[in-house]
């Protein structure tokens, strides 16, 4: 849990994930969307990845990022708990 609040501690992985909320992107699209280098793009998608935030997958010469859901539902229904 650690890990997710702290890569969710950023503002541009928080954008990377709205980003990818839309729709599937690779690295070169999201990259596109900010004013910062692409190895800093690869930097927050790796904390993103260790997170388990979002998944990867090769496609061709491309690697295509999308949100992992699951990870995503599993930490509503924890923050849903806390209300309890």
């Amino acid at each position: 849990m650690n890990a997710i609040f702290k890569a969710l501690n950023d503002e541009t992985r928080r954008r990377i994930i709205e980003l990818l909320r839309e729709k599937d992107m690779n690295a070169g699209e999201i990259a596109n969307e900010f004013n910062i280098s692409k190895p800093s793009i690869s930097h927050h998608l790796d904390i993103l990845k260790r997170a388990d935030l979002i998944i990867s997958e090769k496609k061709g010469q491309y690697i295509n990022y999308a949100l992992n859901t699951t990870i995503i539902e599993d930490l509503l229904n924890w923050i849903l708990t806390i209300k309890k």
